[in-house]
């Protein structure tokens, strides 16, 4: 839930630069209006998709990440557990998860959100109530007495009495403009959207823009049936004030006026300018693709293919190998290791996957990519399918190497908090092998390959009822006081 939710706002910031960038400064209003509508709606539905076609253009990832495996008291004194690589501190006493606790933020969050929106609509119901009720030109006016704001809202038309004859008439033709092109509605989904993603500030950012559109909008249509020179000299001659609610159509925004009269000064776009809006394929695509590189696991158990590369006799990758082979050939004399690393490559890169005829030759040194293999190791124990079997080998791999780690190693010399990431493999035997660690200090990097390697045995993977290697890395951290 939370990668789902960087998403949408990291891809709804890009949204914005893009129409900050290319588009504000045009006069496609109303294309612009359908961006600012449509992108955040897109930005929502983007992290679901994943084209097949992308995602097998994309390397199968080639080692299995395990979640970190947390030892010892790093932050709140309580004991620590690893959940998708977060620290969490497990008081049971207290009875919440950590899903609960974000949970219960959001609903905060929402909850006093719809507040302020059910504040505002009650403002919106008194002004109504209190307002004498006139028509000017089909229009529903509502006076207002001792003010002179100037503002819509849905089918209405809020007026000051204390407002001239001549600015009522240029607010009314405004404001009208507003009210024949529905802009309340697109300032009340925003509002919505505020409600269910109080905490993402691309919401507020998509507001103001689209209410400073509105306005531009309005304009453009007013100055059609009205002198644009009086219409610039109504704007700027006097002060008026306005209500603070965030889905009217206020006439006057003190912030606003300088904006408006630029954008009605300029010239108008030509249509070849339109070809601005193409800027959306590549980003799209890269949002695509990004989506298509962060494939969750549940996905992937869905993909399991036969296929080991995007291969085939005319494959670019079994074609580089088949060179190379031939170069070796030339050269004569090559090595075991390299013999089999060339062999290897067959494998990997032909149709036949472990039926290839040097697969027994190299089964003991090969490895998998873990998005094709069709059966996962096992840990002792542990049953179900390959979802359930990779959650619960985590989760025994966490508790073995939590109990069997001595974070003393290293004697006073290694304090604070300190890091290891841990590459394996449990190869063809069910066995850790080829054990390798990187940290701070070569002491905790020989403890942490002690540890991995005194792993119990395992079922191996197996691919078309064959065993075979998988690799595996695993982040572990820990604190040492001083």
């Amino acid at each position: 839930m939370i990668h789902y939710l960087l998403q949408l706002v990291g891809f709804q910031l890009l949204f914005l630069v893009g129409y900050d960038l290319f588009l504000k400064r045009e006069t496609f209003f109303q294309w612009n209006r359908l961006y600012l509508l449509g992108t955040p709606l897109l930005s929502m539905v983007l992290p679901f998709l994943q084209f097949s076609a992308i995602q097998q253009a994309i390397p199968k990832e080639y080692s299995i990440q395990l979640p970190a495996v947390l030892i010892g008291n790093i932050s709140t004194g309580l004991p620590v557990v690893a959940l998708d690589g977060i620290a969490i501190s497990e008081a049971s006493s207290l009875g919440f998860s950590v899903f609960e606790i974000i949970i219960g933020i959001w609903a905060i969050g929402a909850v006093l959100a719809f507040i302020l929106l059910t504040f505002k609509l009650v403002r919106l119901i008194r002004l109504r109530l209190q307002g004498r009720l006139t028509e000017v030109n089909g229009m529903q006016i509502r006076m207002l007495k001792e003010t002179d704001i100037a503002f819509s809202f849905f089918n209405t038309i809020f007026i000051g009495e204390e407002l001239s004859e001549a600015q009522m008439a240029t607010i009314v033709l405004h404001e009208r403009m507003h009210v024949k092109q529905l802009h309340s509605l697109d300032l009340l989904f925003f509002e919505l959207m505020r409600v269910v993603f109080w905490f993402n500030p691309a919401v507020y950012a998509f507001q103001n823009r689209m209410v400073l559109l509105q306005e531009y909008i309005a304009d453009a249509n007013v100055v059609k049936r009205q002198d644009k020179l009086s219409y610039y000299q109504e704007l700027l001659a006097q002060v008026f004030k306005t209500e603070s609610i965030s889905f009217i159509n206020t006439f006057f925004n003190h912030s606003l006026i300088k904006k408006r009269i630029t954008m009605l000064q300029k010239t108008k776009s030509k249509k070849i300018v339109q070809i601005k809006y193409l800027f959306l394929l590549p980003l799209i695509a890269g949002m695509l693709l990004y989506t298509a590189c962060t494939e969750t696991p549940e996905a992937s158990e869905n993909k399991v293919s036969q296929e080991y590369v995007t291969g085939g006799e005319n494959s670019e990758i079994i074609q580089r190998v088949n060179d190379l082979l031939e170069a070796v050939a030339k050269k004569g004399n090559i090595s075991k290791e390299e013999e089999d690393a060339l062999k290897s490559l067959n494998v990997l890169t032909s149709e036949e996957g472990v039926n290839h005829s040097d697969f027994d030759t190299v089964k003991e040194i090969l490895s998998l990519p873990i998005g094709v293999i069709e059966k996962v190791p096992t840990y002792p124990g542990c049953a179900g399918d390959n979802q359930a079997l990779r959650e619960c080998l985590s989760q025994h791999i966490s508790t073995f190497v939590g109990s069997e780690f001595n974070t003393k190693v290293g004697g006073k010399e290694i304090t604070g908090k300190q890091r290891i990431v841990v590459n394996f493999k449990i190869d063809i035997t069910g066995k850790a092998s080829e054990v390798r660690a990187k940290a701070a200090f070569p002491a905790l990097e020989k403890e942490a390959v002690r540890v991995v390697s005194k792993l119990p045995q395992m079922l191996p993977g197996e691919q078309d009822g064959k065993a075979v290697g998988v690799m595996y890395s695993l982040p572990i951290v820990f604190k040492i006081s001083e």
